[in-house]
């Protein structure tokens, strides 16, 4: 009896000692009060700064899911935005690999409504198509903004359909990651390099042909690809809209951008099976530069005496690394623009003027 005298007794000291330490601690340390830490959380608000949902929906309701169809299969997805409408219509910009090979387009917007689409104008060179379609299922015009008012660093984002439809209206944000990046894409006409702008915004597959935003909310881009390898993560590329926005009117035309040309064909000077295969022997060996294949009358490179088998290593002073730099630089300039032309035939080095004329890539 006494052992359970002692037990409550020790029992009973040690719940006031718990109770006094607790009101000592809470009285020399106010800050664990709970009322003060209730009264912090309270305290904390979410402000503008915080969240892009301002200049998100300015834009949001543009965007649309493209569906390209080969009769009526469905053979790939991207994404596209209203930029216009006009007499009923409503214009829409996405990438040319995106309905390349269709038949037929159609287009769904934010609500779920599908529409026929009609494809105006595309060009592979700049991976660029504008599209028509009713302006029953405009829900919002996009505003086009300005890449070269844009720094690193600044906040971008973009809003497409990755995977497809259902995943459509996904938002990803990022910041511009690089200005002015050349990557070379491929075509059924060859190799050619675009400039482009850089973000680490989130794009995936469907997202080509979507709009890259700025905080403003007007589009400064459309999203063109990703490059995916192992090694590499986080970049991903669009077309400023300022090449955009040279294409437009000849696009809704339906018209085919010319470009200058020389009238040569060409192939990488350090492709030995590309020269082989040409019957085409040099007499030293090229690290960078493209040897002319053929040379079609007529032409400015015919007139200015250029032969299978020159290689060309300069225009206007500036080196050529390959077919795909070679045909960027000829692209930089205008139709009716004189080049100068270096080159290397026999091991002599040769220069000449051409003035570029008009052809269709």
């Amino acid at each position: 009896m006494k052992e359970k005298t002692k037990y409550v007794i020790g029992f009973i000291g040690v719940f006031f000692a718990g109770i006094i330490t607790t009101c000592l601690v809470l009285h020399f340390f106010p800050v664990l009060k709970g009322e003060d830490v209730v009264k912090s959380v309270k305290e904390v608000s979410v402000t503008e700064s915080d969240t892009i949902k301002s200049a998100v929906d300015k834009v949001y309701n543009s965007v649309l899911v493209i569906k390209s169809y080969q009769g009526d299969r469905l053979i790939g997805t991207g994404t596209g935005f209203v930029y216009k409408k006009e007499n009923k219509k409503g214009y829409i910009i996405t990438n040319h690999h995106v309905i390349e090979g269709a038949t037929n387009v159609k287009v769904e917007n934010m609500d779920g409504q599908v529409l026929d689409a009609k494809v105006l104008g595309s060009d592979e060179v700049s991976d660029l198509a504008v599209l028509q379609m009713d302006e029953s299922g405009v829900m919002q015009v996009a505003t086009l903004g300005d890449s070269t008012k844009l720094e690193l660093g600044d906040t971008l984002f973009t809003v497409g359909s990755p995977m497809g439809e259902e995943y459509k209206g996904t938002v990803t944000k990022g910041i511009l990651s690089g200005k002015d990046r050349t990557v070379s894409v491929g075509g059924n006409n060859g190799s050619v390099m675009m400039e482009v702008l850089q973000t680490d915004a989130a794009i995936n597959p469907g997202n080509s042909g979507g709009p890259l935003v700025n905080m403003n909310g007007e589009v400064i881009g459309v999203n063109s690809m990703k490059l995916v390898e192992d090694e590499i993560e986080g970049m991903g590329f669009a077309i400023p809209i300022e090449i955009v926005k040279t294409e437009l009117d000849k696009l809704e035309k339906g018209e085919q951008i010319s470009r200058p040309i020389i009238g040569v064909s060409v192939v990488d000077a350090n492709n030995t099976y590309a020269l082989y295969y040409n019957e085409i022997m040099l007499d030293d060996t090229y690290e960078e530069g493209v040897v002319v294949v053929s040379v079609e009358d007529g032409y400015p490179a015919s007139t200015s005496g250029l032969k299978k088998g020159d290689v060309i290593v300069e225009v206007n002073g500036t080196k050529v690394k390959n077919t795909a730099h070679f045909r960027y630089m000829l692209y930089k300039y205008e139709i009716g623009d004189t080049i100068t032309v270096r080159y290397y035939r026999n091991g002599d080095t040769k220069e000449v003027d051409m003035k570029l004329t008009e052809g269709i890539e």
